[in-house]
């Protein structure tokens, strides 16, 4: 895979049906985080609010969501069906999307990382 420019051109590599769920995440993530902006980070797509928000990535049998260790750890029961590990979770392409627990996981991370911005600005 070529490194891509932008999350367009990341997702643009993939065969249509893997496209389709990429673009759908995508959506579902934009739509729980209206003030995040996307980019390319570690090479994969990225939301970013207050730093990084929230990543994720085709493969070749799964999608990876990366919303870091905290995120995992908050919802560990509802993601216990996926394979995960401390900062991701692989949602099988032979399988849905929970994309109602994507947003969720999301707008846990969205309130996450502004607390942290207003701590800092104290």
């Amino acid at each position: 895979m070529r490194k891509a420019a932008d999350i367009d051109a990341y997702i643009a590599d993939f065969p249509e049906d893997v496209q389709a769920r990429l673009q759908k995440l995508r959506a579902v993530i934009r739509k729980a985080a209206p003030k995040a902006e996307e980019a390319i980070s570690y090479q994969i797509p990225t939301f970013k609010l207050f730093g990084n928000l929230v990543h994720f990535a085709g493969y070749g049998h799964h999608i990876g969501f990366y919303p870091g260790a905290a995120g995992i750890a908050a919802f560990k029961k509802e993601i216990s069906g996926y394979k995960n590990a401390k900062g991701s979770v692989q949602f099988p392409l032979d399988k849905p999307i929970p994309f109602a627990l994507v947003a969720r996981i999301v707008k846990f991370r969205v309130k996450q990382n502004t607390a942290k911005q207003l701590r800092k600005k104290g």
